[in-house]
């Protein structure tokens, strides 16, 4: 007797109870995927505006909480840092949430604002570098195209379809030159591109020797961590250095520990996995209470406990398989529209849907551990 045709057909013959078995493993693992998912785009939303500097070293200040959080410093510090030998240019980072009045409705929204100098090229979104002889005009930026749809729906529209743009941001006129695509975060729903000096006639309050991010160049063949030990033992202590990795990893963190949503995400896939156990593991156990008398049949011919156990746990291997394939299959589509909802970039990716189906696997397998301690109550001399 072959051990995945017994499991098979002890499964197959109550439909009911397999169909619920494949409904309740289905919905743990949508609840998974989505919630791993959804902590996912988090974590890639955090980091998106940094993973698009064009640095090896970046200082900020020691009071840096996160993105929409830096905290402004002396830009002379950024330039002291010109003595090293192997640094082998520095720009300075401006950026502000300030509201953009829609050019349809009027209404204003607020959008993240990020000054350079033009002719350093610090930023490197796609479509930023083609048009940075624009920014050196007075009063002109370059719009997200990515922005979030509800927010800055017309003026993404606008921009497809060729029209002038002529706003005001932050109280001030000004001209939208061309577009680039970068995204959202959930602290940032929009983002503006401009020159250092547009943004101080933006941003009046702010003036030139304040920055919020230094970005650090360094020469070909350079350490960036033996710079960024000479930097922090050369320079005072109001002023921090780190390096571009560093910066995304400090900034993940924040949102993965911090903020409720990182930890609610996690929540979510681990709640995800505890149902899926339970509903297994109920499955299993009454299965084999059923099927107890036919169990201790198998141990009164000789077969033993390791066989009975290999039984329980194909059912497991059987259900996961069964439960996954239309939980992945749902998911999928939910992403498209959650994606679709939401703008954020939400995609089903090969390992993501790896890891959720070991998990699966695992949760079955840990329900049928727990079960098979019925099968260890299947004595023939009790039951017959």
């Amino acid at each position: 007797m072959a051990g995945v045709p017994l499991a098979w057909r002890q499964l197959r013959n109550e439909k009911r109870r397999l169909a619920a078995a494949v409904l309740g493993i289905a919905f743990a693992v949508v609840l998974m995927l989505m919630q791993l998912g959804l902590r996912g785009v988090v974590l890639d939303a955090a980091v998106l505006h940094y993973a698009r500097l064009d640095a090896d070293l970046v200082m900020l200040s020691p009071q840096y909480e996160y993105l929409e959080a830096t905290k402004n410093f002396s830009s002379s510090r950024l330039y002291q840092a010109l003595a090293v030998d192997d640094v082998a240019s520095v720009v300075p980072l401006y950026m502000a949430l300030i509201p953009w009045k829609d050019p349809a409705t009027l209404e204003e929204s607020m959008l993240l604002v990020l000054g350079f100098d033009p002719r350093t090229g610090a930023f490197t979104a796609a479509g930023v570098a083609e048009q940075l002889d624009k920014l050196e005009e007075p009063d002109t930026v370059l719009f997200d195209l990515r922005s979030h749809v509800q927010r800055f729906g017309a003026t993404r529209d606008f921009l497809r379809d060729n029209k002038p743009i002529v706003t005001e941001l932050n109280g001030r006129r000004v001209r939208v030159a061309g577009a680039f695509q970068l995204g959202i975060g959930f602290g940032t729903l929009g983002n503006v591109v401009t020159s250092d000096q547009n943004f101080l006639r933006i941003v009046p309050y702010r003036d030139q020797a304040t920055i919020d991010l230094g970005l650090i160049r360094l020469k070909p063949g350079a350490s960036p961590e033996a710079v960024q030990a000479q930097l922090e033992a050369f320079l005072p202590k109001d002023v921090r250095i780190v390096t571009k990795s560093e910066l995304m990893a400090m900034e993940e963190s924040f949102w993965a520990t911090v903020t409720p949503l990182g930890v609610v995400f996690g929540l979510g896939a681990i709640m995800g996995v505890m149902v899926g156990a339970i509903i297994v593991y109920q499955i299993l156990y009454t299965d084999v209470s059923d099927h107890l008398s036919e169990y201790a049949t198998l141990k009164a011919i000789g077969y033993g406990h390791r066989y009975l156990y290999l039984v329980v746990l194909k059912e497991s291997l059987i259900l996961s398989v069964l439960g996954y394939i239309p939980g992945l299959l749902l998911s999928s589509v939910l992403y498209v529209q959650t994606a679709k909802l939401t703008d954020l970039p939400l995609e089903m990716t090969f390992r993501l849907a790896g890891l959720v189906f070991v998990f699966t696997v695992a949760m079955c397998g840990l329900s049928a551990a727990l079960a098979m301690r019925r099968v260890q109550a299947a004595d023939p001399a009790e039951v017959f």
